[in-house]
């Protein structure tokens, strides 16, 4: 961005300053915010890339006394005489008007999602490309977060490969069953994933206030038959249920479901949540779903009369997942990783059969969206920049 500034004027008693710039677009800053965002040395830590000056030495009806400007910068004197300076292209990006504030928020979060059903063609890159290459990794990150699904092949068949990716992203994501745990018929399990039965669709974790937003899969050891992994886009199934049935939709969006998971593993723990099974942002778009039909507690904290509404819309919506439009159903081989969004997909397993030796063998972690996208963003400007 190389933006040139045509004129600046105060306006609004000088509460407000407005740039008219050389393509002859506008922005308007309040006084406020350009005092608060001074980013002279005593004001702005540069090598944190921090705020140091203080809400409590902000005077919020400050005005600006005087200011000069070229192509290329502001600078503005206050009451107190502090300078604060500007450059142009810093302004233009934190401009006020909606289409820039929407185009600048779309860069920050990345907001794109691609909807899919039972067409879907997983986006697939090698493991070590992914490892090695920095372009090879933004593809898989930015892929992961808009389709919500990324295998990588090439992996080992050995524990450990999910440590690899771990430490490319950041780091994982510790719970109470550690920081990679192992997906197997287990004698006593304390995890019905731990047997060899049949999964139906579900999101990991919700027993926990802030479920893991990515899981990681990798197949050591599969199974000849059965053990089939399905996965259906929970954002894409909401939108037909808000079609089909608004009334389950408002049901399951405003309903707080509690959930539970009590055991030792990592640890000793005893879990308690309470989550809507779809979760809407302020604009009432799904961010986040959280369903689980195997930790959903016995306890329903709802008035009895909503009991039997809530469970008529829940059936609705796993009906929908259920559809063959919907789900998508693969097989995972030795070596291979899948990487998903956990709080958009819902993923579940064909039953297989148990034999005297362990016959299927995953190895799973978790990673924080908020880990990821920061190594998105990273990877972003390291491709851009050498492009």
């Amino acid at each position: 961005m190389h933006c040139a500034i045509q004129n600046v004027e105060v306006l609004d008693g000088a509460h407000l300053m407005q740039i008219l710039w050389q393509d002859g677009a506008q922005s308007f800053y309040p006084a406020v915010w350009l005092r608060d965002n001074c980013q002279c040395s005593d004001c702005y830590l540069h090598s944190a890339k921090a705020r140091k000056l203080l809400l409590e030495a902000l005077d919020v009806n400050i005005s600006i006394k005087g200011l000069t400007f070229d192509r290329k910068r502001v600078q503005i004197t206050w009451p107190n005489e502090h300078c604060s300076d500007f450059e142009a292209d810093w302004l233009k990006k934190r401009c006020f008007s909606q289409q820039a504030r929407e185009k600048l928020q779309r860069e920050l979060f990345l907001p794109e999602c691609q909807y899919w059903g039972s067409e879907l063609q997983i986006p697939t890159l090698d493991f070590e490309d992914v490892l090695r290459n920095d372009k090879r990794a933004y593809m898989w990150l930015s892929s992961l977060k808009k389709v919500g699904i990324v295998r990588l092949t090439g992996a080992s068949d050995k524990r450990g490969e999910l440590l690899k990716l771990g430490k490319r992203i950041g780091f994982l994501y510790l719970t109470f069953y550690g920081h990679t745990w192992q997906v197997q018929d287990k004698i006593d399990a304390n995890n019905v994933a731990y047997t060899t039965g049949k999964l139906s669709f579900h999101t990991d974790y919700p027993a926990l206030h802030h479920p893991p937003g990515v899981q990681l899969l990798h197949c050591i050891k599969q199974t000849v038959t059965g053990g089939d992994s399905e996965v259906v886009d929970g954002f894409n199934v909401c939108r037909k249920l808000e079609e089909k049935n608004p009334r389950a939709f408002q049901i399951l969006s405003s309903t707080f479901v509690d959930f539970t998971d009590i055991g030792v593993d990592y640890c000793d723990f005893s879990v308690q949540s309470k989550h809507k099974i779809i979760e809407l942002d302020d604009k009432g778009q799904v961010v986040r779903i959280n369903f689980n039909n195997a930790t959903r507690d016995t306890i329903f904290d709802v008035p009895v009369e909503k009991v039997q509404p809530f469970y008529a819309a829940l059936k609705e919506f796993v009906d929908l997942m259920n559809c063959k439009e919907s789900k998508f159903t693969f097989k995972m081989n030795p070596g291979d990783v899948i990487t998903f969004d956990n709080w958009r997909l819902l993923h579940g397993r064909r039953s297989y059969e148990a034999g005297t030796e362990i016959s299927r063998h995953l190895e799973g972690a978790y990673a924080d969206w908020d880990v990821v996208m920061s190594r998105l963003r990273i990877l972003m400007q390291s491709v851009q920049n050498s492009a």
